[in-house]
């Protein structure tokens, strides 16, 4: 099962505890996602831009020790990739704060990448957003890549800051939606974006649309799943965060991993609410790889 997973890889300044003092990483909800489909098992490639600078080879070195295949990440001389620094509450909630207006990845769909050869391609409203200017190439890749049989799978990953506002968002939005098999939305950015108060009116926007397999993250930490195969919901238990940082990232890798090798749907949301878990537990998007031992199969 081969996927390519497609966005923006930034440089990731993590608080450590300690009054400022930080942990440099490298993350990016796709690249997150990566990682965990990868350390499943998965055969991974991530389709980037990057810079020729020290951070980004930083960023190579650390997918290809992930395993993640880096011939999709295209190096642009003299540039830099983006960088953003957490934030954490007391009940480990995350906030960030972004550099990344010149990041190479603005650029990722200005022209149309060769992708062959591929099982799935997953991507997400963040980079739906900062590829914005490629929307139209964006398009071109998703028709083709269901027209060879690849199964589109997409995280809306709604983030208002990242539009001019949401009429401009819910245009791109529409223009990629009918192209995806399966989509993984949260409710809360469904409801910021679309206006949808419950997991049944989310449920009837997807089905206008004929979206094949609709997973919900709910309100209370309950996932929804709909589908040919029958409709699920479980509860996932709930765990002290520390930091929230790719939580839904996390999620969506264990539920893929699951999928995408065949297994059910009641077995897919348990290894991606267990996962998800796990990675609040742990600072910054990445959880060590010891502690995700739950995706082997």
């Amino acid at each position: 099962m081969r996927i390519c997973c497609a966005g923006e890889v930034m440089v990731e300044m993590v608080p450590t505890g300690q009054a400022a003092t930080y942990r440099q990483g490298v993350a990016g909800d796709s690249f997150n996602t990566a990682i965990y489909l990868a350390r499943a098992g998965l055969e991974v490639d991530y389709l980037t831009r990057i810079g020729d600078d020290a951070l980004s080879d930083t960023i190579i070195d650390q997918a290809r020790f992930e395993g993640i295949g880096s011939s999709l990440m295209t190096r642009c001389p003299g540039r830099q990739p983006g960088l953003y620094l957490i934030t954490n509450d007391e009940l480990g909630e995350r906030e960030f704060s972004y550099w990344r207006d010149q990041s190479p990845a603005r650029e990722l769909f200005d022209q149309v990448p060769a992708l062959p050869g591929l099982d799935a391609f997953y991507f997400t409203g963040i980079t739906l957003a900062v590829s914005r200017s490629g929307l139209d190439n964006l398009v071109t890749v998703l028709e083709t890549l269901r027209e060879n049989g690849a199964t589109i799978v997409f995280d809306p990953n709604y983030r208002p800051r990242l539009w001019r506002d949401r009429q401009q968002a819910q245009e791109h939005y529409d223009r990629v939606l009918p192209l995806c098999d399966m989509v993984l939305p949260s409710l809360e950015d469904e409801t910021a974006l679309w206006g949808t108060s419950s997991v049944d009116e989310c449920h009837a926007f997807y089905a206008a649309l004929q979206t094949r397999e609709l997973v919900i993250k709910g309100d209370a930490m309950k996932t929804h799943v709909f589908s040919a195969g029958g409709d699920f919901s479980q509860q996932a238990q709930a765990v002290k965060a520390i930091d929230t940082t790719g939580a839904g990232d996390a999620f969506n890798a264990g539920y893929l991993s699951r999928r995408l090798s065949g297994l059910g749907i009641k077995e897919s949301v348990s290894t991606a609410q267990q996962l998800s878990a796990i990675v609040v537990q742990h600072r910054g998007a990445i959880a060590p790889p010891s502690s995700t031992k739950i995706l082997e199969l």
